[in-house]
């Protein structure tokens, strides 16, 4: 060991992987802070049951397939809550809302980070919320949304009109990760057919926002008994 000094040692000390200062690094604005309960929400249940972001997403998510992709959603081999649950019984519920309901939009545990006030000239205050309301994507899949505050005037100090600002919507699905097995939707239908507890409504859009908010609105619908 002679010529070898303790700092040589203490450079090349192998230590177990940390996702707090890996993933989250990127992450930690919304997505890793949800899915360990820092904001004081719940937990995601595959946290609590010690999984961690790479139990999910995969080496070929970091580096890439060498394919250009517009967004996420079109990655076929994408993590997603069939992989692993597929093979699971499934209960009425199941059958019933299949392909017309994200698995997010009832095991979300609850409220999860929301922007509101970033780009809408009042600061960057942000806040929790939950939101139902149709995928922007295909306007029939009821699912988790959040909010991209961006209002009309936000970029007419840059002399930016923004002509098409309708064409768009302010809300985006999001595939949070609070998950839980068994929320408030799960336990009762009443949760959303009679309550209607987190969708989207024209009171609630945001101000100056998007005309194309309101076609993400979701009439639900009464249960027939």
């Amino acid at each position: 060991m002679g010529g070898i000094t303790t700092g040589l040692l203490q450079g090349h000390k192998f230590v177990k992987k940390n996702e707090g200062k890996t993933c989250a690094s990127c992450h930690g604005g919304r997505v890793y802070p949800e899915f360990t309960g820092e904001y004081g929400g719940t937990p995601d249940v595959h946290y609590q049951k010690g999984m961690m972001c790479a139990d999910c997403h995969k080496k070929n998510e970091m580096h890439g397939d060498g394919t250009m992709y517009k967004s996420k959603q079109e990655v076929k081999d994408r993590p997603r809550c069939q992989s692993c649950h597929a093979n699971k019984k499934f209960q009425l519920a199941h059958e019933v809302h299949k392909d017309k309901v994200s698995c997010q939009a009832c095991h979300s545990s609850g409220q999860y980070r929301q922007c509101y006030s970033c780009h809408m000239e009042t600061g960057s205050t942000s806040k929790p919320d939950f939101i139902l309301g149709l995928n922007p994507r295909d306007r029939k899949t009821l699912t988790t949304l959040r909010v991209i505050p961006t209002i009309r005037s936000t970029f007419h100090p840059a002399g930016i009109k923004m002509e098409n600002f309708d064409a768009l919507p302010n809300y985006w699905d999001s595939s949070v990760h609070n998950i839980k097995k068994r929320t408030e939707r799960t336990r009762s239908c009443d949760s959303c057919h009679v309550a209607k507890e987190g969708f989207l409504k024209r009171e609630t859009l945001i101000k100056d926002g998007s005309k194309a908010n309101e076609e993400l609105i979701y009439n639900i619908k009464p249960i027939n008994k």
